[in-house]
């Protein structure tokens, strides 16, 4: 099994997910007593929101290099960032190491290939919405890329930062979300939404969303694991 080091804490309330899918995973494919092999680094979200909302990306990309190099240092053989948007200054965390980063962004493009989707919809934190780091890598596979609406961004924004990483799920805040997917998906025809922030699952389960949906985390976790027992 590969020691896998895992950037974590962005929120925890995500990456108890990880762990949990992680370690599930090992031991039901092992059978046994196993469990997973990794180090987390686990870092304090207060100090990460507060440079994202301060747009001090190249402070968060030294930040985050800083801990997938002591991750490195201490054997392990790839990093998981374990949050859709921080996958934004992935490139120069990669950049710093000489072992792989797990890319979550090419494997969701491959899950919506398998899927045959053409218009799909990006919910996340307003980094990820409104940045192009997700939008252009998916559209160069020929997929249309959605967006919620300013207004509705700042809903599901503010959902996540003030209740889901406070481990606050609520109903409210589930029809609110499901809302603007049944609005995009009858003005923007769309056919798939990618649950793009790694807290929104335990909000809102794919299976409950009326289209498909990609549910990052355990898409994430489970390349992880094809990885680790490669």
């Amino acid at each position: 099994m590969k020691y896998l080091g895992i950037i974590g804490g962005m929120s925890w309330q995500s990456t108890a997910v990880y762990y949990r899918l992680l370690n599930e995973g090992i031991q039901q494919r092992l059978g046994g007593q196993h469990s997973a092999s990794l180090l987390l680094a686990s870092v304090d979200f207060e100090y990460i929101a507060e440079l994202q909302h301060q747009d001090r990306w190249d402070e968060l990309a030294d930040y985050l290099t800083q801990q997938a190099q002591t991750l490195e240092r201490s054997g392990c053989d790839a990093v998981l960032i374990a949050t859709n948007t921080m996958h934004k200054v992935a490139p120069e965390i990669q950049a710093g190491l000489s072992i792989p980063i797990l890319d979550l962004i090419e494997w969701v493009g491959e899950k919506l290939s398998d899927n045959q989707s053409q218009s799909v919809l990006l919910l996340g934190t307003r980094f990820t919405m409104a940045s192009d780091f997700y939008r252009q890598r998916l559209e160069k596979q020929g997929l249309r890329i959605v967006v919620p609406s300013g207004d509705e961004q700042e809903i599901v924004h503010s959902v996540i930062f003030e209740e889901l990483v406070q481990g606050q799920f609520t109903e409210r805040s589930k029809q609110a979300y499901l809302q603007i997917i049944n609005r995009c998906i009858e003005q923007e025809a769309i056919d798939s939404v990618i649950l793009g922030c790694t807290e929104i699952p335990l909000l809102i389960p794919p299976q409950e969303v009326p289209v498909f949906a990609v549910d990052t985390t355990a898409l994430h976790a489970e390349k992880a694991l094809d990885w680790m027992l490669s």
